[in-house]
């Protein structure tokens, strides 16, 4: 195992820049998601680490070796792809040994840990199949053992439950979990999907445009956000966003666009007329018949376990969840609370949190 350091880290294809100086430090053994928008960099810094493409600028390490300049095959790391990339004629045995094969590993060692990573990966029973005869969270399976089976520093995983349906990703996810707490390698995953990003991350990286946003523990960044992009990226369903401006009458309230006022936590740098944009998560807005605000229902999805509303709030759409069923129709005037100390404050000209 080994830590994965990047030092101001660029990639650039022609005149566009795609990766504006990345400084990142993975500890050794350590699980970390990069989560953004498609377009934000994430899989073109994995190919970077992995040394699938070219570094413009800035270091690349993996333990205490600088790799800019090294091939992928010696960086000794093991990489996962969305599309599996199983050699069709080969059977699960095989595709997970192919790259011990090529290392002229003895036989004995091949069949070693591949049946050691099978028997992890509940594939003993599958060994003798082709990749066709195979569903596609097998698949997937054989693409993480042939990972396993080269014992690398680190692995890389880009997007690897991106073509499996929603029930299948939940259990791989858990799969992917459970063994990294066994295997304790260092880990880069790449999604796109910030649930898998919070389920499984030791620490996840938020990118947008080529830049890192925040870094931070799941329930960090989920509480404190740095800024709106992190704050409607991170937590599902995503954060609202209500405009408003601070008038100050003994208590500092905000006035929404729709004229309702909303209490604001004391102690803020706020002056009487100053803009801002209220973060406010939809699991925090409570139903209450004394509450400050009201709105009007405009579409309701019950999920069983829980309900989810949508409400007009502030001259827009604001998400409501609550646990449990709730009797609120479309078309009903709904009064709402919610607690001051669950607002997040954004200055509306950068989006930038206000402390």
């Amino acid at each position: 195992m080994a830590s994965v350091t990047l030092q101001h880290v660029e990639k650039d294809y022609g005149s566009l820049r795609i990766l504006h100086g990345v400084d990142l430090e993975i500890a050794d053994g350590e699980f970390v998601v990069l989560v953004g928008p498609s377009g934000c960099g994430k899989s073109t810094l994995l190919r970077m680490i992995a040394g699938l493409e070219e570094v413009s600028g800035g270091e690349i390490r993996i333990g205490e070796r600088l790799v800019n300049d090294v091939a992928p095959k010696d960086r000794d790391i093991a990489m996962v792809f969305q599309s599996y990339a199983l050699y069709p004629h080969m059977d699960v045995s095989s595709n997970m040994g192919f790259s011990l094969l090529l290392k002229k590993a003895e036989k004995t060692t091949i069949d070693g840990r591949v049946g050691a990573a099978a028997k992890r990966l509940g594939l003993d029973s599958f060994l003798g199949r082709l990749p066709r005869q195979l569903s596609g969270g097998q698949r997937q399976r054989v693409a993480m053992g042939r990972a396993i089976v080269r014992d690398p520093k680190v692995f890389l995983f880009d997007e690897p439950l991106s073509n499996l349906d929603a029930k299948l990703r939940v259990h791989m996810r858990a799969e992917i979990k459970a063994l990294h707490q066994q295997l304790k390698t260092t880990s880069v995953y790449v999604t796109h999907d910030q649930v898998e990003a919070m389920t499984m991350a030791d620490r996840i990286v938020v990118m947008h445009d080529g830049y890192v946003q925040q870094v931070g523990h799941p329930l960090e960044l989920y509480d404190r956000p740095v800024n709106t992009f992190v704050a409607g990226f991170i937590g599902s369903p995503g954060m609202n966003f209500l405009p408003a401006k601070v008038a100050k009458a003994g208590k500092v309230d905000a006035v929404l666009a729709d004229g309702q006022k909303l209490r604001l936590p004391d102690g803020l740098p706020l002056e009487d007329g100053d803009a801002l944009t209220i973060g406010l998560r939809p699991e925090h807005i409570r139903l209450a018949d004394d509450g400050a605000l009201k709105g009007e229902v405009e579409v309701v999805e019950p999920l069983g376990l829980s309900t989810q509303f949508y409400v007009r709030l502030a001259n827009q759409q604001a998400c409501v969840f609550v646990m449990g069923r709730s009797n609120v129709r479309p078309g009903d005037i709904v009064r709402l609370s919610a607690d001051p100390a669950a607002l997040h404050l954004f200055d509306p000209k950068d989006g930038n949190r206000i402390e």
